[in-house]
C-alpha cells in the first residue's frame, strides 16, 4: 500500500515540475513581447519624455512628463507654434558625445524609463518654419512673421517677447525654435552668429509634445494655437 502511493507520488513530481517550467517560459514570453511591443511604440509612434528645465513655463515645468508623436518627425510636418521635442547635437550641442559607453547606458536607460532629461534633447516651441521671415522686435514690442505682429498668449507672463533682437529668413530643412520662458531659454536666439545661427535641422527633429501626462492633475492636451 505504501509502496503504490511512493509510486504514484514519485510519479507525479516530473508532471509538477514541467508545469512549473511552463508557467515561468510563459510569464517569461509575456514579458518579453511586452517589452518588444513597447520598445516598437515608442521607437515608432508615441513615447515619453522628462523635461528637464524651466524654459518652457509655464506650460511645462521641471519634472514634467510629456507624450511624443513619432508621426511628426518628418520634414514639412510641424508647424509653426507646435512644441516640439529634438535632438540638439549639432546645433545646440556637439556632435560628439565625451561620456564613456557605461554613462551613456546609464542615461539611456533613465531616459527610457522617464526618469531622467537627456543632456541633447531638448523641447522648444516652432516660431519660423522653411520661408518664414521671423524677427523681433517691432515697433509695439512684439515677434513678427513675414512682417506681420503675432499673439502669443503662452509666453511667460512678466517676459518680453525677446531681449536678444534677430532678423531670421529660416531656409528649407530647417526650423527656428524658442522657449516659452523666454528670459530663462537657451534657445535658437543663443547661437546667432554661431556656425548654423541657431537654426535646427528638421530631421533632427524627433516629434511633436501633444500631451502633458505626468503630474496627473495636470494631465491636459497640449494644444496647437490658433492662426
Amino acid at each position: 500500500m505504501h509502496r503504490a502511493t511512493a509510486s504514484r507520488s514519485s510519479a507525479g513530481e516530473p508532471t509538477k515540475r514541467r508545469f512549473r517550467f511552463s508557467g515561468w517560459r510563459f510569464v517569461l514570453s509575456t514579458v518579453v513581447v511586452a517589452v518588444l511591443l513597447t520598445g516598437l511604440v515608442r521607437a515608432f509612434l508615441v513615447d515619453v519624455y522628462f523635461i528637464p528645465s524651466a524654459s518652457m513655463e509655464p506650460l511645462l515645468t521641471e519634472g514634467d512628463r510629456v507624450l511624443v508623436s513619432k508621426l511628426d518627425d518628418r520634414a514639412g510636418a510641424v508647424e509653426r507654434g507646435d512644441v516640439i521635442v529634438f535632438d540638439g547635437r549639432g546645433s545646440f550641442d556637439p556632435i560628439t558625445d565625451p561620456r564613456s559607453i557605461p554613462e551613456r547606458a546609464l542615461a539611456a536607460t533613465g531616459q527610457w524609463l522617464g526618469l531622467a532629461g537627456s543632456d541633447t534633447v531638448y523641447v522648444k516651441r516652432v516660431l519660423g518654419v522653411p520661408g518664414d521671415h521671423v524677427a523681433c522686435c517691432s515697433d509695439d514690442g512684439r515677434l513678427t512673421v513675414d512682417g506681420t505682429p503675432i499673439d502669443e498668449p503662452y509666453v511667460r507672463a512678466g517676459d518680453a517677447p525677446s531681449l536678444v533682437p534677430f532678423d531670421v529668413v529660416v531656409p528649407a530643412g530647417r526650423v527656428w525654435l524658442l522657449g516659452d520662458h523666454r528670459s530663462a531659454s537657451m534657445d535658437s536666439r543663443a547661437l546667432l552668429g554661431a556656425p548654423g545661427g541657431g537654426l535646427v535641422a528638421e530631421d533632427r527633429i524627433i516629434g511633436r509634445a501633444f500631451r502633458l501626462v505626468w503630474p496627473l492633475d495636470r494631465s491636459a492636451p497640449i494644444e496647437r494655437p490658433p492662426g
